[in-house]
This record gives C-alpha cells, sequence and structure tokens, in this order.
C-alpha cells in the first residue's frame, strides 16, 4: 500500500527500498566512506537486491518514468507490467553494482565490490550478465535447508562456474543452523560440516568460512573447521585447476524459469534439473552445468553432449544453436516440453527441435497421471535397456507430451502402458496391456546422437528416487555421449566424481556422500566406503610420472595402459582425491 514496513526479525527497525536513494545515493556514501578509512581489498554486499515488491514513491516514479506505467499488483506472466518489471529491477539492481563498484574503485583500484548473487535457474540476477561483470563473487550457500543433498553445494559451483569461467568463486560456509528457522548461533555436527565443504572444493570453490558474531558460545565447530582448511592448504598445489574434463554439460535456463515456471518455478524447472543432476552424480558421470545463454561454440567446444531437463522456453537462435552443435559432431538427451516454448514462453505449434528429436507434438501435457506404465522390450536390445533386461515394465512418469514418430520404427525399446485405476483392488489391471506409442526417442543425427523422453524423468525421478529411471537416464548420457568415458570409478557406494587438469597434473575428487543422511544432509558420522578403482583418461600427449592420494598423503601404484591409468583406493572417509603428476 505504500506504507513504510517494518523489519520482521526486528520490529524496531525498517526496511529500506534497495531501488532508491537509501542505496544509490547514502549506501554509496557509505561504501566511500569505509574504503577512505579502511583500506578494504572489498565490499562483500548481502541481502542487497532487496525483500521483494516495494511500492514506495521512488519505485512508482521510477517504473513509470522508464515504462509508462504502474507498478504491477500480480505476479501474472500475462500482466504486461509484471514482465515490464522484472527487467526494470534487473537494470537497476546492475546499474546499483556498477555505481558501487565504481565508487569502491576510485578509492582502491584493486578493489572490488562483490554482491551476494544466486546461481542457478532461480536466481533473480541474470548470470550471464553477472559472469561480464564480476571478476570474483561468493556463493553464499552457508549451510543445507531442507531436503538438499550435499552435492548441492557443488551444483552451486558448476552454476557459477558456467558463466565465470576460471574467475574464483568462494563458497561460504558457517556452523549456523538455517531450518527451518535460522539458528544462528547453534552448531553444525563436524561430519556435516566436513562434506558440505568437501562437495565445494571438489568442484572448484574455493572455502570461506563465515561465523556470525565473534563470540564462541560453542567451540565444538573450531577442530573441524581447521582441519576443512588444513587440509585445503596441503592441497592447494593440485588445486590450482585450469579446466575440467567433464564431457557432459547439463543445462540451466533462468528464462525458463522466469517465462515458463513463474511461481511455480521450482517444480515446473529446478526438480527436472535436480533429478537428471541426482542421476548423475550417483552414475558417477563427471559434468558441467551449461547456462542457456551461452550455447555457442566457443562455450560449448569441450563438451559431446548436452542436457536438456525440461527447458522449455528456447528462442529459434537457441534452437539452431543446438542443431549447430549436434552437426559438430555433438549429442543430446532432452526430456518433456524442451523447445516446446519460444523465449517469452508463448507456446509453439511444434517442439522446436522436433526434426533433432523425430517427434512432433500431437496434443497437449497430459497429467498428472497415476498408475502408468513403460513396457521394456529386452528383445529391441537397445544399449538405453543395460541392466533393465529382465524388466519388463518400470513406472511412467506423472506427465506425459503426447509426440508422434516422424520415421516408423522397427519397435521401440520402451512403449507407453495407458494408466488403469489404482483402487479399489479388484479394479487394478491394466486395460491395454501394451501399445506402439514409444516414451524414448534414441536416434543417430550425423556424428551426433539425440534422446529425446517426452515424459517428465528427470522429475519424478527426484519425486521418488526410482532405480529404473535412473538407470535410464545414465544409459542415455552413455549412449548419446558415444565415446571412452573421461573416468571410471568402480566400487560401493554414492560418490561425487571430478575431474581436473591442473598445469602439470590432473586430479580425481571422490567426496564420499554414502550416508543415510544423505538425500537431507545432517550427517552424523562419516561412514567410510571400500576400494575403489579409479580409471582416468589421460590428455593428450601426456605421460605420467607418479600419482599419490593426497588424504592419505602417499604415492601410490598405478597401471597405464591404452591412455588409460588406473589407482586402487583402499577407501574413502569423506574426501579423496587421486592426483596424477606429469
Amino acid at each position: 500500500e505504500g506504507e513504510p514496513r517494518r523489519h520482521w526479525a526486528t520490529p524496531n527497525r525498517w526496511v529500506t527500498c534497495a531501488l532508491g536513494p537509501y542505496n544509490f545515493e547514502f549506501m554509496t556514501d557509505v561504501h566511500r566512506e569505509i574504503m577512505a578509512l579502511y583500506g578494504l581489498d572489498g565490499i562483500f554486499s548481502n541481502r542487497w537486491t532487496g525483500h521483494g515488491m516495494c511500492y514506495c514513491e521512488h519505485c512508482a516514479t521510477a517504473f513509470d518514468e522508464a515504462w509508462g506505467m504502474e507498478l504491477p499488483r500480480t505476479r501474472d506472466l500475462d500482466d504486461a507490467a509484471f514482465l515490464a518489471h522484472l527487467t526494470w529491477r534487473q537494470d537497476r539492481l546492475f546499474s546499483l553494482w556498477r555505481l558501487w563498484d565504481d565508487a569502491i574503485r576510485e578509492i582502491n583500484p584493486d578493489s572490488r565490490f562483490i554482491p551476494n548473487s544466486g546461481g542457478g535457474a532461480l536466481s533473480p540476477m541474470n548470470m550471464k550478465k553477472v559472469g561480464e561483470i564480476a571478476d570474483f563473487l561468493v556463493a553464499d550457500r552457508q549451510s543445507r535447508r531442507g531436503l538438499m543433498p550435499p552435492w548441492a553445494n557443488g551444483k552451486n559451483a558448476k552454476e557459477f562456474r558456467a558463466t565465470m569461467g576460471n574467475k574464483p568463486i568462494a563458497a561460504m560456509f558457517n556452523v549456523g543452523i538455517e531450518e527451518p528457522h535460522r539458528w544462528k548461533d547453534s552448531v553444525q555436527n563436524g561430519a556435516e560440516l566436513r562434506i558440505w565443504a568437501a562437495d565445494a572444493i571438489a568442484n572448484g570453490m574455493r572455502p570461506w568460512f563465515i561465523k556470525f558474531c565473534a563470540n564462541l558460545h560453542d567451540e565444538r565447530w573450531l577442530a573441524p573447521v581447521e582441519d576443512i582448511f588444513a587440509r585445503h592448504k596441503a592441497w592447494e598445489p593440485y588445486l590450482r585447476n585450469e579446466r575440467p574434463l567433464a564431457r557432459a554439460g547439463l543445462v540451466y535456463s533462468q528464462r525458463t524459469a522466469t517465462y515458463y515456471g513463474g511461481e511455480r518455478a521450482a517444480a515446473k524447472v529446478e526438480h527436472h534439473t535436480l533429478g537428471m543432476y541426482h542421476a548423475l552424480t550417483e552414475a558417477r558421470i563427471p559434468f558441467e552445468m551449461v547456462h542457456d545463454e551461452l550455447l555457442d561454440a566457443e562455450h560449448l567446444g569441450r563438451l559431446r553432449t548436452l542436457i536438456l531437463p525440461n527447458i522449455a522456453a528456447m528462442s529459434d537462435a537457441q534452437c539452431e544453436q543446438i542443431r549447430e552443435f549436434v552437426a559438430r559432431g555433438g549429442s543430446v538427451v532432452a526430456t518433456m516440453e524442451t523447445s516446446l516454448y519460444d523465449e517469452s514462453g508463448a507456446r509453439r505449434e511444434n517442439l522446436g527441435l522436433a526434426d533433432l528429436f523425430g517427434a512432433d507434438v500431437a496434443g497437449p501435457l497430459e497429467g498428472p497421471t497415476k498408475n502408468s506404465y513403460l513396457r521394456v522390450d529386452a528383445e529391441t536390445r537397445h544399449p538405453l535397456l543395460r541392466g533393465l533386461e529382465m524388466a519388463g515394465r518400470i513406472i511412467n512418469g506423472v506427465y506425459w507430451l503426447p509426440v508422434a514418430p516422424r520415421e516408423v520404427s522397427q519397435g521401440a525399446p520402451l512403449t507407453l502402458i495407458p494408466a488403469y485405476p489404482d483402487l479399489p483392488m479388484e479394479e487394478v489391471y491394466p486395460r491395454q496391456a501394451q501399445t506402439d506409442i514409444p516414451a524414448v526417442y534414441a536416434r543417430q543425427v550425423g556424428a551426433g546422437r539425440v534422446v529425446y523422453f517426452p515424459w517428465d524423468i528427470a522429475r519424478v525421478f527426484w519425486e521418488v528416487l526410482s532405480v529404473d529411471h535412473g538407470v535410464l537416464l545414465r544409459n542415455a548420457v552413455t549412449w548419446a555421449t558415444h565415446e571412452p568415458p573421461v573416468v571410471t570409478v568402480a566400487g560401493p557406494g554414492v560418490l561425487d566424481v571430478t575431474v581436473w587438469q591442473q598445469a602439470e597434473s590432473m586430479t580425481v575428487h571422490l567426496v564420499n556422500l554414502t550416508n543415510p543422511m544423505m538425500m537431507k544432509g545432517p550427517f552424523r558420522e562419516l561412514l567410510p566406503v571400500g576400494r575403489q578403482t579409479v580409471s582416468v583418461r589421460m590428455p593428450e600427449g601426456r605421460t605420467p610420472k607418479s600419482a599419490r592420494l593426497l588424504a592419505v598423503a602417499s604415492r601410490v601404484a598405478y597401471d597405464e595402459r591404452d591412455g588409460y591409468v588406473t589407482v586402487d583406493v583402499p577407501s574413502v572417509l569423506d574426501h579423496e582425491v587421486v592426483a596424477i603428476d606429469f
């Protein structure tokens, strides 16, 4: 209503407007004063983007001057004012960022303004622009919340790297418990701290510990944090990563989140990404994240396979970039409504990538459905079915996009069994036990391969974690990539596997996520996994001189043949690194 708003946590204070003179004038002077008095290396700003919609007089006037509109009162994607406000707010925040950075650098040219920012599809700031502006960023992920596995910290690293490249990114973590009510002076268990930091380090971030309030109410966190930094210092020569060696890239799309997902972006967009991320982690397939505004040959040059988990909103230009990627010999794995909407969220008559998928839209999205299945045709002997030969049938997803194949094929490896009642019990039987409706399209396209699932396989995998869906996704990426793997890791447990090259070495990071608390995060203890056999492909023109295990701080025997170096790792407690010197 345009009235001042009291702060919810400290009611005797007021919430300030991020987009008006408080920030643009007053706080600019505050930054100058801080820099003049203390000569800092930089200023990190938390919560600098405000707290949602603001209806103050400054916002109302500035928005009207820029767009000739009143501030929107809804979050409706059909509301022109709401769409305009999205653009206006971004422009104001980037202007503020540049203003503060300029003011700081006038006093110390080597200093920087470091804004707290997002990283993934749900980030409010355009990460492509962030990557262009920032020389250094902090991933403010102080602790896990809700159902957040430890690999979420590594995911942040990959999302930032997708637009930041090799610029340094610090992984901020602390000891407070964030869920659900923010106990800032509490202490997480040491095992949880170690695994949270380990996954960030393994994925290329630099640990940055933060403690709210300098008083030590509880000293249990001191030893684990000291151990994290002591280990990081000891490993530092092998953490000067020049490039990741992963060949698969998982695409994320802020545009899809905004213009297709809207207020339901978490369920309609992010859950597809999370499911695919977890499937790749379980499969021990190294991969990078790719921002959908950076699909050009320069950014995709090191990748063999692009993974598009319901990247629904894509421009014609982006679709053409995917075609060019395939024309260069690249492969694609895509799901559900990928490319069915344009960059503004308007539905196309057909999939923008229908020619690559080999299928045309035949109706609107169906669902949510219950008790639907897929028939497994083992007689096709398709590599997608490796590990599912005896299944007979597997569960279907919840949302299905009806599509018609462009060519007649000799039987699909997976076909639809339509939904039938799940109650009462005497009605639980299929009305149609078999159809010829494909549930996956797997095609050779030039030198590349394309796999398309017209249903929500990644999202439903995140929801129910069906082992069959994980196997299918693993097989799809492996078949599409169709080249010898960069690394294989054979052994028990769930490991996050990353592969890096340094100037005179390469490293394989093994982060042990095997724990009954894995999918929620609050580890009680670290549970070691047994022997892992690591076989890693040597970069072209490189010859190994020695191999070592960093956690146990010792050299290790290795076998070299056919371009691979193989090392046995006796066990992994939380984080082991196989380092091979050239």
